[in-house]
């Protein structure tokens, strides 16, 4: 249950919303960004999470960016997922986006919120995982940027904007997403593939506690001289762990979704 009263800061500025998350902080007033809010909204009601305070980080200009150049598309966290398909600068990130939830929440939900949140599934993350892209990242030191797959907020932390590079947007692609309930139910899985000059990259949501891409699997899942079933097998010794088990599924019944998914890939983008 959300608390009968929580404190609103609207900041202007990065460095005024990093400072104030840590006066916040400081005075035990249980301080989190805000952009779509839709997570935070959910996890209160689980009594997950109960911020006492609360910053909305959407009048930050630099998290409102969205802007193509010769060289990079440049995404800022607060950015709606439904701006993004409108917007349609990454097809692959349409294709997944779109799939998330239905179009009200989605109007809502935010880039940032997506693959920071809490709920483990955040397959938004997936293209911008298969496109090598970099993540901006404000605190109380200043300001950095790492690889996306190096991403990991510590508390106070910002998710600024995400930079991709424009010749990942337009790549042969492909993406599935798995359910075993309602249409706009959580996946059981969800999958996305790029051919990248001749190699197919691989990245999966809903199979483990977090999204992934992983190398060993995409060196084994591109042995050419080796059929597609054995590249398969070998991708399968090294599928992280653990594998989740919930309502949604079974582990051994991700992994047979996992084999499919992954003949499919193959079958469609090989030599695309």
């Amino acid at each position: 249950m959300q608390p009968a009263y929580v404190e609103y800061y609207c900041p202007r500025e990065l460095e005024e919303a990093v400072e104030l998350f840590q006066r916040l902080k400081q005075e035990n007033k249980e301080p989190m960004y805000w952009s779509g809010g839709t997570e935070i909204l959910t996890l209160g009601r689980l009594n997950i999470d109960t911020p006492g305070s609360i910053i909305d980080i959407k009048k930050i200009p630099e998290t409102m960016v969205l802007e193509k150049t010769a060289k990079f598309l440049t995404i800022g966290s607060s950015i709606p997922l439904t701006t993004l398909e409108e917007e349609n600068s990454f097809p692959l990130l349409t294709e997944v986006s779109g799939e998330v939830a239905d179009r009200t929440a989605r109007n809502k939900i935010t880039i940032g919120g997506n693959i920071c949140g809490k709920i483990f599934y955040r397959e938004a993350v997936l293209p911008f995982l298969l496109a090598d892209s970099h993540v901006l990242i404000a605190d109380s030191q200043g300001r950095k940027e790492v690889p996306i797959n190096e991403l990991t907020l510590e508390e106070g932390q910002l998710l600024v904007s995400i930079r991709t590079d424009v010749a990942f947007l337009q790549l042969p692609f492909m993406a599935q997403k798995i359910r075993m309930q309602w249409e706009t139910g959580y996946p059981l899985i969800t999958g996305a593939a790029i051919n990248a000059s001749g190699q197919i990259r691989t990245a999966f949501s809903g199979l483990c506690p977090f999204p992934f891409r992983s190398s060993a699997m995409e060196n084994e899942l591109n042995r050419s001289e080796v059929s597609i079933e054995n590249r398969i097998e070998r991708a399968f010794e090294h599928v992280p762990e653990p594998i989740l088990e919930d309502i949604e599924g079974s582990k051994e019944y991700r992994l047979f979704v996992l084999r499919n998914l992954l003949m499919d890939f193959l079958l469609e983008l090989e030599g695309a």
